[in-house]
């Protein structure tokens, strides 16, 4: 009766921690239509108010968990206040270069570069963690790095738009892991820090007239509130989903937004996909089923191990 009844719950938070998972990326992934809602607006004051308004709903998120003791007890630290700076300031590049890029129509660079973030955090773990990777890892990394050179080819010069986006959110997540809080007491922090600037810049806006939350019409009042919800909840939903996940199941979520994103950019925005992009993207899905494939392998095999001791 206790192993049915412990199963049961088991089952009760996958199930509830997939539909947090789920929830979140699909936000992401219709995401690009509000950064188009916005792209009339200057990029410096849509990331400022992205992050002031985030800031209240995170604060809630963690008073209405019983967080507060942890928060408390990180803001006291000053390696954990440092690293959290930092990791603050990874995802506002992060941030800033995929408002930029849905804006001048280059939203099927960034649904690229996320599909390449993955390979790129095998490759940081493999070089600064020192993990082995498989045989179907490595492929799986020749093949994206066969995709970039595809596109570069193609295009005469990197794609940096996607490398800048895979390559600043794998540093994120690997400077997020040394912050010794969980995911929403982080997540407050960073926004906390990034605030204190981006108040003082929203403050300049005001005062100088050349504001859009006060001295524009109320669509554009409305559209700067709004970043901060559409910023912190899937954040949010995502760091509660991933808690009652397994690993591999977030490693095969983690395709939906930027399917929604590549979709959205080709079917409605109606940006530019050729040859030499559908070989890029054909490449990149290669090898994320190599590099999904090789994740679910290695988590049966410790699920596995894991039953034979209990055994």
């Amino acid at each position: 009766m206790v192993a049915e009844a412990t199963a049961l719950d088991a089952d009760s938070k996958a199930r509830r921690g997939f539909l947090l998972a789920l929830g979140a990326y699909l936000l992401w992934g219709l995401l690009p239509f509000y950064m188009k809602a916005v792209a009339h607006l200057p990029l410096a004051e849509v990331i400022a108010h992205r992050i002031v308004w985030s800031v209240p709903i995170a604060a809630a998120v963690l008073v209405w968990a019983g967080r507060t003791a942890d928060f408390k007890a990180a803001i006291r630290s000053p390696r954990t206040i440092a690293m959290a700076a930092l990791t603050a300031a990874l995802i506002s590049v992060n941030w800033g270069i995929y408002v930029w890029a849905i804006a001048v129509d280059r939203t099927v660079e960034t649904a690229l570069g996320y599909y390449i973030n993955p390979l790129v955090s095998v490759v940081v773990g493999a070089l600064l963690l020192g993990e082995r990777l498989d045989r179907l890892q490595i492929a799986a990394v020749v093949l994206a790095t066969v995709a970039v050179t595809v596109l570069t080819i193609e295009g005469g010069k990197l794609p940096w738009v996607s490398l800048a986006l895979a390559f600043s959110f794998a540093a994120y997540g690997f400077f997020r892991k040394t912050l010794p809080i969980g995911p929403s007491q982080g997540f407050l922090l960073e926004v906390l820090l990034l605030s204190m600037p981006a108040l003082g810049y929203i403050v300049y806006l005001i005062a100088t007239g050349q504001d859009h939350i006060i001295s524009s019409n109320s669509t554009d009042t409305a559209l700067l509130i709004g970043c901060g919800p559409v910023t912190s909840i899937p954040l949010l939903l995502f760091a509660f989903g991933a808690k009652l996940l397994r690993l591999s199941t977030i490693g095969i979520m983690q395709y939906i937004a930027p399917t929604m994103v590549f979709l959205i950019a080709v079917l409605i925005f109606d940006e530019p996909f050729g040859t030499a992009q559908a070989i890029a993207f054909a490449l990149i899905w290669a090898a994320l089923a190599m590099y999904s494939w090789s994740m679910l392998v290695t988590a049966r095999r410790a699920a596995a191990t894991t039953r034979g001791r209990a055994a």
